[in-house]
């Protein structure tokens, strides 16, 4: 029997994709190229297609195409003996009936309002951090936690306001299960800050051209292709998919940190390997639910896993030594460099913090969400709060909103619930780091012999195939045989100040 409407709803949501690859593209423009004089117009464009995109994604058309797959799926499961075939269909339809359902509770002008909302907070926040003036950012800040709160209640699915922020970066998430996963982090970490040596940092530094040579490299190194991958400079790095073979990453030069575009290449190259391996068949292609990413915690996963288990390992600097002193590096041996990739030490910033204090960062800026989505917490007070528990759990202060509350995008962007996503990325990448080991060999042993296909062919294979096919926690659960555990980070966490004592 032809899968007639399975095959109209497959090009409606075809059309739709092609929307968002547009507004993608709009938005990766606004973040490498844009001239700052064209942001009331991209603040039009973007307003424009979300609210074009709302409009398909509620519609009565998508229901009654959703639905009438569903119905001729039900027809052809009667008569089929392919159950594995039946089964992704089921949950493609499961997940659209899951977001058409968030979409048709949601008021059009609220839509547009967000939209019009984000575009002004990303302007004046980059207007805010460039003169370091928070008050410059706080009433565009102030409504986008009032239309967030707004629309927390408009989908008003089962959970917080805060809940339900957060569940189109990690589904299934709630506060109880995130607690049980952050707490023991929080009690731990501090006490592992304290037991380090602090040791004198390394001063070195490499040219803008030596270290956008190098990040090249580091990606040829990864065995990127050319033609899918393209690379350009942003404020704040970040990895976009604008189609099914167009994948950009983005990078930032930090004067005065050598390594820190390094390190965000490695980053972004995580997320964008990801993307290129989820599913393609032909129930699965770029539009559908199940060719998609999972959660944004499996994300930060993978992006985690190039950053720390790779770059940051000792194998990788002896790889990679000779390489750094050709482009101007002055570190006598690997070693040294290794160091000062690991180099362990409580800093302002969350982009360049060390694995240790980078769970921190974000315990500080999640609870500050909290407060901010379902406490009553005063927008205006975000500066005192966030300093008061930085010197709580850090021992240090920023000085200025810059360096503090300022430092971050996704609050211009109203993307609360986003922050959980990082440290549970490093937490899944521990785990799954281990259970990779054991499947095909210690990493360093890999990085020593350039099998990055390897390791690219195992994660793809264990987590990057399943798409949408299985949330986060089940993923972890398949691929390594147990429920999530911070366990495995603090281990490893614990390992890496041993290696510094």
């Amino acid at each position: 029997m032809a899968e007639t409407h399975w095959n109209k709803l497959g090009a409606y949501l075809k059309e739709t994709q092609i929307l968002g690859s547009i507004q993608n593209t709009l938005y990766w423009d606004q973040n490498t190229g844009m001239p700052k004089k064209g942001a009331s117009w991209r603040s039009e464009q973007l307003t424009y297609i979300a609210k074009v995109l709302h409009e398909r994604n509620s519609s009565e058309e998508f229901s009654n195409l959703i639905q009438s797959a569903k119905n001729e799926l039900t027809d052809i499961e009667r008569n089929s003996d392919n159950q594995l075939f039946i089964k992704d269909k089921e949950r493609n339809i499961s997940l659209l009936l899951k977001e058409f359902n968030r979409e048709r509770n949601l008021d059009p002008k609220l839509v547009e309002s967000l939209a019009k909302a984000k575009s002004k907070g990303y302007e004046s926040w980059q207007e805010a951090r460039e003169k370091s003036d928070f008050k410059i950012f706080l009433p565009f800040f102030e409504e986008l936690v009032k239309l967030r709160i707004e629309e927390a209640k408009q989908i008003s699915i089962q959970g917080s306001p805060w809940e339900t922020l957060a569940q189109p970066f990690e589904p299934e998430l709630n506060l109880k299960w995130l607690n049980k996963i952050f707490q023991p982090l929080k009690e731990t970490i501090p006490g592992l800050i304290r037991a380090i040596n602090k040791s004198q940092k390394n001063h070195w530094n490499l040219s803008p051209e030596s270290q956008k040579k190098l990040c090249s490299k580091l990606l040829d190194e990864f065995g990127r292709d050319r033609d899918l991958v393209v690379v350009g400079q942003s404020p704040h790095p970040f990895s976009i998919t604008l189609g099914p073979n167009d994948f950009r990453i983005t990078t930032r030069i930090v004067e005065g940190e050598p390594l820190s575009s390094f390190l965000a290449t490695a980053h972004e190259w995580g997320h964008s390997i990801y993307e290129q391996g989820l599913p393609s068949q032909s129930h699965q292609w770029f539009a559908w639910p199940l060719g998609q990413a999972t959660s944004m915690g499996i994300h930060e996963s993978q992006s985690l896993f190039w950053e720390n288990r790779i770059v940051k390992s000792k194998s990788f600097s002896k790889r990679f030594f000779e390489k750094f002193v050709s482009a101007g590096c002055s570190l006598n041996n690997y070693l040294e460099l290794w160091k000062s990739i690991n180099h362990l030490e409580a800093g302002l910033n969350r982009v360049e913090a060390d694995e240790l204090t980078y769970g921190l960062h974000i315990l500080i800026r999640t609870e500050l969400e909290i407060d901010l989505i379902e406490r009553g917490l005063p927008a205006e007070d975000i500066p005192t709060e966030w300093n008061k528990r930085y010197d709580e759990l850090l021992g240090i202060k920023p000085s200025n909103d810059s360096e503090g509350c300022l430092q971050d995008v996704h609050w211009s962007e109203g993307a609360f619930g986003y922050f959980p996503s990082y440290l549970l990325g490093h937490v899944i990448s521990a785990q799954i780091s281990n259970q990779m080991e054991r499947d095909i060999g210690l990493i360093d042993n890999l990085i020593d012999n350039g099998e990055y296909q390897k390791i690219i062919f195992w994660l793809k294979n264990n987590i990057h195939k399943h798409g949408r096919s299985v949330n986060c926690m089940e993923l972890v659960r398949d691929v390594t045989n147990e429920e999530l555990s911070p366990s495995y980070f603090i281990n490893h966490l614990s390992s890496k100040v041993n290696d510094f004592c």
